[in-house]
């Protein structure tokens, strides 16, 4: 009788993991498929990654720390090895959305959800149009959340010396996006509220961050070498401030720095100055206009999220010199942005809705109950959110989040059904 009932259990077992195999292979397929069809050109940031990526597989300069330049380092790697081309970057980008779903699939594996549940959220995740039509895209986002996934799926399994490694993965994104040294204290915080244990936290966290500022201290040293001065990762953080923080700025968009009134980009001090220089400056004058504008820097703020999270016109870089008609671009536009809002916006609702009853069990002192996952994901959306509220919004920078978005999603849909079974009988 248990040999059957073990049989059995083999038997589905086998068959569930038969439908993620296929989900896979089909998301794969509308990924090749987009790319071979959408004749995407690179152009603006993604004109700059490629050609310094080139670069860099030529044997040239690594930059010149006006930008973080980790997408462009792994990307020139690849080029190294099979020869530089807008598709085999594309292709590259292929292999990754492949690697975010099966990350994503040990991911939900780990955790204590039903199997009728993670099936609908991986097969979300898996066709989510975004995580297809961003494969014709040059940009940080696949990779960068290549490894937002990779570190999550770290920071929940049972790996040896598990906050060493996350340390050094922290360190890599870290080279690809500078902010991401502050997992360090989202960790703290999720450690913390679930375990009550504040030596504990603040070790796990320090390992991260000591680990991580040690794997970067080559390219920090490089880039102080460089300059003759102290300069972090990239030198980008200033202007994307000055652009984002200004009177002129009434969209919270990306903006020309020469368009500034009296714009500091056009003044001899700063043409003479080097990028950590002019850094430096680009930094003091946006703090200076935020403690002067705190009403409007909260206005801008705002707009800046609702770009983010609300609008779907991102699928526009993925159309960029393909020779879509504009219409059909505009259409494609008007249709992304509602899907998007079909999940953000329940979600993010959710979202702030547990944030409450957190706080409820924080005053409570009863933390220790909280889902660990959800805990986490909550931290780390607020993470990304914090940063873009202060720096800048763009539909792109929600990718990341995508993950995030879909689990929360089902919980709000759930809960919603529920009620209209409850209600109907």
């Amino acid at each position: 009788m248990y040999g059957s009932l073990e049989v059995m259990s083999n038997k589905k077992n086998s068959n569930s993991t038969i439908y993620y195999k296929i989900i896979m292979i089909i998301s794969l397929l509308f990924c090749i498929l987009w790319v071979s069809f959408i004749n995407t050109k690179p152009f603006s940031d993604f004109q700059y990654y490629y050609n310094l990526s080139v670069q860099i597989a030529n044997g040239g300069s690594w930059g010149n720390t006006y930008t973080s330049v980790g997408y462009c380092i792994i990307l020139g790697g690849i080029f190294k090895l099979f020869g530089a081309s807008v598709l085999k970057a594309k292709i590259f980008n292929i292999v990754l959305a492949f690697l975010n779903n099966f990350i994503f699939y040990r991911l939900l594996k780990k955790l204590d959800i039903d199997e009728k549940r993670m099936k609908i959220v991986f097969t979300i995740f898996a066709f989510f149009p975004n995580n297809i039509f961003y494969t014709s895209v040059l940009g940080t986002e696949i990779l960068f959340t290549t490894m937002l996934l990779l570190v999550t799926n770290v920071y929940f399994g049972n790996f040896k010396y598990k906050y060493i490694l996350l340390g050094v993965l922290t360190g890599v994104i870290t080279i690809i996006k500078p902010f991401f040294m502050v997992f360090a204290f989202a960790v703290f915080l999720v450690e913390l509220l679930k375990e009550k244990k504040f030596l504990h936290s603040l070790k796990c966290s320090l390992t991260i961050f000591v680990v991580s500022a040690i794997c970067i201290a080559p390219w920090i040293y490089r880039n102080t070498k460089m300059m003759g001065q102290y300069t972090y990762v990239s030198n980008n953080d200033g202007i994307v401030l000055y652009i984002n923080n200004n009177s002129e700025n009434t969209f919270g968009r990306w903006m020309a720095a020469a368009d500034v009134k009296d714009s500091l980009v056009k003044k001899e001090e700063y043409k003479k100055a080097n990028m950590t220089e002019k850094n430096h400056m680009l930094k003091k004058e946006a703090n200076k206009w935020i403690k002067a504008h705190p009403k409007e820097f909260l206005v801008l703020g705002t707009k800046r999220l609702v770009n983010t999270y609300f609008l779907g016109d991102d699928i526009g870089y993925s159309t960029y010199g393909s020779g879509l008609s504009s219409q059909t671009k505009f259409k494609m536009v008007v249709k992304s942005t509602i899907l998007k809002n079909i999940f953000f916006i329940p979600a993010i609702i959710y979202i702030l809705l547990y944030s409450i009853f957190i706080l409820y069990k924080i005053i409570k002192r009863q933390t220790e109950t909280l889902n660990k996952f959800n805990l986490y994901i909550t931290v780390i959306f607020y993470m990304f959110t914090t940063i873009y509220f202060v720096t800048e919004g763009q539909a792109r920078y929600a990718f990341p989040l995508i993950f995030i978005i879909i689990y929360f999603w089902f919980y709000i849909v759930k809960y919603l059904v529920l009620l209209f079974k409850e209600f109907i009988k």
